[in-house]
């Protein structure tokens, strides 16, 4: 994320390649672009826990559901090995979002 492109007409003259460089520019453009993707769906994601959240507050139900977490982290840790990404990154990805989800339910459940 701190790979920001960058364009040949404003790159320091080091040397590179023009051809790599427009590669390199290219790729950092995909890269930009998926972030902006992913923080969009993780936008998304917690609009819906949000709803998840104030539906268990309305019913005094608790913040965590810890066997939902488990089928979640195994689902993910599948969707990963599936697309070639290493299911122990994916599982502490979605470790930090669920504890993220939890501090935000226990939010509401005080408000």
């Amino acid at each position: 994320m701190t790979d920001h492109p960058t364009t040949p007409e404003t790159a320091p003259s080091d040397g590179i390649d023009d051809a790599v460089r427009a590669e390199l520019t290219s790729l950092r453009e995909s890269i930009d672009n998926i972030d902006a993707a992913v923080v969009h769906m993780l936008a998304e994601r917690f609009k819906a826990t949000q709803r998840v959240g104030r539906l268990k507050a309305e019913h005094k139900l608790p913040p965590a559901d810890p066997a939902r977490e488990r089928d979640q982290i195994r689902r993910l840790r599948e969707l990963a090995a599936g697309a070639h990404l290493d299911p122990v990154f994916a599982e502490k990805f979605l470790t930090f979002i669920i504890a993220e989800v939890i501090r935000h339910h226990e939010a509401i459940a005080r408000a």
